[in-house]
């Protein structure tokens, strides 16, 4: 997909250089867009991403940080400001399942520690980008969610799929809040997307051959498919989808 609307585009992607948020830098580049690129653990793919657009003439930084963090949410935002003199759109995507816990295992520590990670960050970057953001006629977010948000996971995935849940009605609730400064905020809820290493972590093969066989078009997805939604999402400039989740799933579940 090929758009000149994101052509010098400053963009924001958290947990960028890796898994699906590694896609969707590549396909931010690829449509000329100047790019920040957070990572937590993935220093040298994002090194060699910021080379990537380095390399076509776009401007282009990595930056380190915990997102559960204040001071490194605010961080990262504030550098991205310095480095691409402003800010068009915010990809959150940084999230994680940590590890599967049942109910009966569930430590309150760890409860905290998912819902840090997949929603207080996601809170924390957007506060401190929605004014750089309310700075141009158009601008945009785009949250990443997750199917489990929709239908509760597999065994084990409690907090996860509550706090992916809980980015559903965020995204809502800010779509309303930020609509009058022109800040459209949307999410993508990706189903079954193999090849990352959420999936190869904490999906066995067996199970994802079963799931495989429930989706109707009969095929998992892969980080590519969710990152064409997300610069689409990104791409409707002047548009009219805001509070939206779209869901990228091949057919499994839809609302």
């Amino acid at each position: 997909m090929i758009t000149t609307k994101l052509t010098g585009k400053r963009v924001l992607i958290t947990a960028g250089a890796q898994g699906i948020g590694e896609s969707i830098t590549q396909h931010f580049i690829e449509q000329g867009a100047h790019v920040a690129i957070h990572y937590f653990s993935s220093g040298e793919r994002a090194n060699e991403l910021v080379a990537l657009a380095e390399s076509k003439g776009q401007k282009a930084l990595a930056l380190a940080g915990d997102l559960t963090q204040e001071a490194d949410a605010t961080a990262v935002v504030e550098k991205t400001i310095g480095a691409l003199g402003g800010l068009d759109i915010l990809i959150n995507n940084a999230g994680s399942l940590v590890a599967r816990k049942l109910l009966h295992e569930m430590e309150t520590d760890f409860w905290h520690k998912v819902m840090d990670i997949n929603m207080t960050s996601m809170m924390l970057v957007s506060r401190a980008a929605a004014p750089h953001l309310g700075k141009n006629e158009n601008s945009s977010i785009i949250n990443l969610a997750s199917l489990a948000g929709r239908k509760g996971g597999h065994p084990g995935s409690l907090v996860y799929s509550t706090s992916k849940g809980a980015i559903l009605t965020f995204t809502r609730a800010l779509s309303t809040e930020l609509g009058a400064q022109g800040t459209r905020v949307n999410a993508v809820a990706p189903g079954l997307i193999l090849g990352t290493s959420f999936h190869n972590t904490h999906t066995t093969k067996a199970s994802a051959d079963a799931t495989t066989a429930t989706i109707p078009i009969q095929r998992a997805g892969n980080a590519a498919d969710v990152a064409r939604a997300v610069l689409y999402l990104a791409s409707e400039y002047d548009g009219f989808i805001t509070g939206a989740t779209l869901d990228i799933n091949g057919g499994v579940y839809n609302m």
